[in-house]
């Protein structure tokens, strides 16, 4: 079990800089810091997917408390506020700890316990605020204000005349305009009054690091009131859509048995640590319902503000899935995902408003055939191979012939070239404006080593489907070829081959899938060179830099405004990810299991920074490497999940 103490949980500090998550497998959830201050616009009690896994709307924002004991009044709402002052609740916070996937908070008023659990209803909008009086001589009385607002999620609230909330039976509903979803704030054992009166000008840290806007405002929906004794209990149910049952008993019996379920998943001889993350890879796995299949789903590639991308998925896909052993989830986003192919390309993202999916990606495809061959390699399914393999033959095809962004093979050496100025198709995507920070237009070294390691996956599926040895003599040309990425003056790959300004031997991480992948397309006596250079300019505990630090383009510090985060976020920020393809680089170069577990020790500290229990995004290239970005993201949590099975197959 994941916890802190007082020393944590009191400091304000401390306490907003770690956040807790809980989601509903819809891209809905809720989030916050565990010392109960809102830092981001993202974070409430009920962000719904009313279009899942999309159209994630910002509902109910929070629950600020007071509890009357005895002869005292404990205030513990935490708050900043715009003139910098805040609401200091987190004093009374005795400990937080996780329970599984559900967060706990145990509040302590001269010698009463409060316990808190916040959780999601599987497959609904719903979240439940449950408080149960473990502790006291006395009657406790709990009052809160319920303060919501219905947008957007990456939008900021400011006071408008909204329509007044409504009493309905044990709570109150909530439609602020017309075409709002409807809100109900109920609860049961407790006296819900309807209000409605603006709260002004709450600061969120958090907007203000990024450079963003950061005030908003927050009406006042609903009254709370409870009277509990010792043992005694009662939770608030905030629900858009259909009502959620009010029997927060049977609701969290429900959320323990599939925790309890989700663990069976991990390896019996798993250290806690790795149990935890199988724990937080579910969080990221979501419906989207396609033609033909209600129940299809998808990967949020990170909260809290991504929806589900194509690169991200296919990269999440194995370690989400299979390592825990959920193939037939595997088997339904593949499938869910072959519905969007077209021209030979997978979507990068779908966007948030619904318009049609963008195509603007170089790697989606050839990390989709990747994953294929990970999915068939860990089941054997080769019905489903033949269902996916018509789908196969039209991506080599495209690619050979060509398709969008002057995406094509280079019939003089076999190798994959792909840009067009303006617009980002690698996983270094970062754009500003009409300014793409690493624009990468050419034969990228990842990208040819995906190219590659799809054309011998295909050319083995071939063997019993098709003309096997077409695939074979367009994979032998690029195998040929790919010897012109090496730097002989570096001793390492050129990140880029035949750019608009010649070759780029910038020092980057993407040599390392040359090694990593199941069909390696580098030269074998490169392969320790490669690693040795990662480890020794681009490892840190957390991941991997995105650019050496002896580059003069590197950025050591992730923070500023958007144009100076992005210009930052491929040129030396740290990608947790990345540790995945290290780790199976090593293994394959030293053979040794026990060097490349040391590799992912670090891994289990993160999980007590940043959102609680799960992996997020980047870290600063610099010490003492801050988490920065999102929160909690799929790649980096199956990257992780990925590599330590690796390692345990291989001992």
């Amino acid at each position: 079990m994941l916890g802190f103490g007082r020393d944590i949980c009191g400091d304000f500090a401390s306490a907003t800089r770690r956040e807790w998550l809980v989601t509903n497998g819809l891209g809905g959830y809720a989030s916050g810091t565990i010392g109960g201050a809102l830092t981001r616009r993202y974070h409430g009690l009920l962000i719904a997917s009313l279009h899942p896994p999309l159209g994630r709307t910002a509902t109910l924002a929070r629950l600020d408390g007071v509890a009357t004991y005895c002869d005292g009044t404990y205030e513990f709402a935490s708050n900043r506020w715009r003139d910098g002052s805040t609401s200091n609740g987190e004093r009374f916070i005795e400990s937080f700890a996780l329970e599984g996937t559900i967060p706990v908070w145990t509040y302590a008023f001269a010698d009463a316990l409060l316990e808190q659990r916040i959780w999601m209803e599987p497959g609904a909008n719903a979240t439940y605020i449950q408080f149960v009086l473990v502790r006291a001589s006395a009657p406790v009385r709990l009052s809160f204000l319920a303060l919501a607002e219905q947008r957007d999620f990456h939008a900021l609230t400011h006071a408008y005349d909204a329509r007044p909330s409504e009493a309905v039976s044990d709570g109150i509903r909530f439609v602020p305009f017309d075409g709002a979803g409807e809100m109900l704030v109920r609860a049961r054992h407790a006296v819900v009054t309807a209000r409605n009166e603006w709260y002004y000008g709450f600061r969120y840290d958090l907007e203000a690091e990024r450079g963003l806007d950061c005030e908003s405002d927050l009406l006042h929906v609903a009254d709370i009131e409870a009277d509990l004794r010792e043992g005694g209990s009662f939770a608030v149910v905030a629900s858009i859509g259909a009502a959620a049952s009010l029997d927060d008993a049977l609701a969290l019996k429900r959320r323990r048995d599939a925790d309890a379920a989700l663990a069976k998943l991990a390896p019996a001889d798993a250290p806690g640590w790795i149990e935890q993350l199988v724990l937080a890879s579910d969080a990221f796995v979501a419906d989207r319902a396609v033609a033909g299949a209600p129940d299809a789903k998808t990967v949020i590639a990170g909260y809290p503000w991504f929806g589900d991308w194509g690169r991200d998925t296919m990269i999440s896909l194995p370690g989400l899935t299979l390592v825990t052993g959920r193939p037939e989830i595997a088997r339904s986003i593949l499938r869910t995902f072959a519905a969007f192919l077209d021209d030979g390309m997978l979507p990068n993202r779908f966007p948030e408003a619904g318009e049609a999916p963008e195509y603007n990606t170089v790697d989606a495809t050839l990390w989709y055939v990747e994953a294929i061959r990970a999915y068939h390699a860990a089941t054997g399914d080769e019905a489903f191979v033949d269902e996916l393999f018509p789908k196969l033959e039209e991506i080599v095809r495209a690619h050979v012939e060509g398709t969008r962004f002057e995406i094509a093979v280079d019939p003089a050496d076999g190798l994959l070239r792909a840009g067009v100025p303006g617009v980002q198709l690698t996983w270094m995507d970062a754009k500003v404006g009409d300014w793409v920070v690493t624009p990468r237009i050419g034969k990228p070294v990842e990208i040819n080593a995906l190219w590659y390691n799809a054309l011998r996956t295909i050319e083995t599926f071939a063997r019993t489907r098709g003309d096997a040895a077409r695939y074979d003599r367009l994979a032998a040309q690029a195998y040929a070829s790919f010897e012109r990425f090496w730097n002989d003056s570096r001793e390492y790959c050129f990140d880029v081959l035949d750019g608009p300004d010649g070759d780029d031997a910038a020092i980057r991480p993407n040599a390392l899938f040359a090694v990593a992948l199941e069909h390696a397309p580098l030269a074998p006596d490169h392969h320790r060179s490669v690693v040795d250079t990662c480890a020794r300019l681009l490892l840190t505990s957390c991941g991997l830099r995105s650019l050496d630090p002896g580059d003069p383009r590197y950025v050591g510090v992730y923070i500023g405004d958007q144009r100076s985060r992005d210009g930052a976020y491929h040129q030396g920020t740290v990608w947790a990810w990345l540790l995945g393809p290290f780790v199976s680089a090593h293994l394959r170069v030293y053979r040794d299991p026990a060097a490349a577990e040391r590799y992912l020790h670090a891994v289990r500290y993160l999980l007590a920074d940043g959102a609680v229990g799960t992996l997020g995004e980047i870290f600063d290239g610099d010490p003492p490497f801050t988490p920065r970005g999102c929160f909690a993201q799929a790649w980096s949590v199956a990257e992780v999940l990925r590599a330590w099975d690796a390692i345990a197959r291989y001992r």
